[in-house]
């Protein structure tokens, strides 16, 4: 399935590029990009949470993608 992934913050530093196109058939559902960018960036399991949303809105990692879907990679924020 081809997705692009698009990157912000210390994801973007993670992925060395705020976009990232993939063509990659294991890749279903969100959950699918969370093991992805674990296994092919390993910086990501430092992370202690990252989020992803799909048509500006948040997704469980059950959601179903869809080919030429964009997932947006919300990192944690800190702020005070």
């Amino acid at each position: 399935m081809k997705i692009r992934l698009r990157a912000f913050g210390i994801a973007k530093d993670i992925l060395k590029s705020g976009v990232v196109e993939l063509d990659e058939d294991q890749i279903q559902t969100t959950g699918d990009v969370k093991s992805y960018l674990s296994k092919a960036y390993p910086e990501f399991d430092d992370l202690l949470t990252f989020s992803l949303a799909v048509r500006d809105e948040y997704q469980e990692d059950d959601y179903m993608l869809a080919e030429n879907d964009e997932v947006i990679v919300i990192p944690p924020v800190s702020g005070g």
